[in-house]
């Protein structure tokens, strides 16, 4: 109950304000909030990250594909027919680069900024007469590899896009 106060005037009114106990509740609401959200944005923020990943390796298959309907080859002097993707490290959560190109395939590699948070992320994708092969080569502590490996990891339990 609160205690009533005089006004200038004489006149009594009631206390205004918060008691510590309704202060200390909320505070321990919004420090429930904070653990549950901070997380589930966190991994939602590596999730978003990702997907720069997938799209900068897809379209630089795109361009080794267009490459190899001009030239009826991916290599170009013992490298990819195109040039890796620009490479930011201030910006750029993945580093995409060609790891080896011959007549009728190649491999490229998509590696996590740890900069940015991604650092133990890796994607791997093979391109050659048997096919398209798209893998997770490595995730962080937390994470898990997709079961069968074939795929690129987007989600903590190995689950593929």
């Amino acid at each position: 109950m609160q205690r009533p106060r005089r006004t200038a005037n004489g006149a009594q009114r009631p206390a205004a304000g918060f008691t510590l106990i309704e202060l200390l509740i909320v505070v321990a609401i919004v420090g429930i909030l904070a653990a549950v959200a901070y997380p589930a944005y966190t991994d939602y923020v590596q999730r978003s990250r990702i997907t720069e990943a997938t799209a900068t390796m897809n379209d630089m298959r795109v361009r080794m594909e267009q490459y190899f309907q001009d030239n009826r080859t991916y290599a170009n002097a013992a490298a990819c027919g195109v040039a890796d993707p620009p490479f930011n490290a201030g910006e750029s959560s993945f580093q995409v680069q060609c790891a080896g190109a011959d007549a009728n395939g190649y491999t490229l590699n998509a590696n996590g900024n740890g900069a940015k948070g991604m650092g133990a992320f890796q994607y791997r994708l093979v391109v050659n007469a048997g096919g398209v092969t798209r893998s997770t080569v490595g995730v962080p502590a937390g994470w898990a590899l997709p079961a069968p490996n074939t795929c690129w990891a987007v989600r903590k339990a190995g689950k593929c896009s």
